[in-house]
């Protein structure tokens, strides 16, 4: 694990260099040890951000970054976190239905030499885990794509995508939480709702649906 300052109130504990399962198991192993550490008193901290690889940890100015990053790095090590990213975690499996009608589904099949049905049959009953949170509240950035399924994003990223749609970038799947601009692949759509209570750490299976 590498140590990063970023600022006089901020440290990101670095744990690979590339999207992976392993790197991201680390990461959220430390995410939820450190959440109930009492470090976040005795340190000030008043906000943990994970990331595909690395740990965002936001606390009070007036201390030494360096410290507070060292403080972090033994108390993770004396606890095993770094090594196996196999702690417990508080995590849920969720289903997600899914309408897959989305208008980039045909250009998804066509790109990977599939049919429509072969998209849909690769994309649902896989366990995604939640690496992160990011781009919107509730947008979850998934890990567990199948390599058949990698499409680039749009050239020219949409200036409105409807809330609740489900997409594919490069080698990523995503679900947008609310309208907004963006650059991935539509596949399907879902209920934005259901995106309220899920947590980095959790995991998602897509079933398809007549209905979102």
């Amino acid at each position: 694990m590498h140590i990063q300052l970023i600022g006089d109130a901020c440290v990101s504990l670095l744990f690979g260099d590339d999207i992976s399962l392993s790197n991201s198991r680390k990461v959220l192993t430390a995410y939820h040890q450190l959440k109930g550490s009492k470090l976040l008193r005795e340190l000030k901290i008043h906000d943990l951000v994970p990331t595909y690889r690395s740990l965002a940890v936001h606390f009070e100015p007036g201390q030494d970054p360096t410290a507070v990053g060292k403080c972090l790095a033994e108390n993770l090590a004396r606890q095993g976190a770094l090594a196996e990213g196999l702690s417990s975690q508080p995590a849920k499996t969720v289903e997600i239905p899914v309408v897959y009608d989305g208008e980039d589904l045909a250009r998804v099949a066509e790109f990977n030499d599939l049919r429509p049905e072969d998209v849909i049959r690769l994309h649902v009953g896989v366990l995604y885990p939640v690496a992160m949170i990011g781009f919107k509240p509730h947008f979850p950035y998934l890990i567990g794509l199948d390599p058949r399924l990698e499409t680039p994003r749009l050239e020219s990223p949409r200036t409105r995508v409807p809330a609740g749609s489900v997409a594919i970038g490069g080698a990523q799947t995503g679900i947008y939480p609310e309208e907004s601009p963006g650059g991935w692949n539509l596949i399907g759509r879902m209920s934005p709702e259901r995106l309220q209570s899920i947590l980095p750490g959790d995991t998602i299976m897509f079933v398809q649906s007549e209905e979102p």
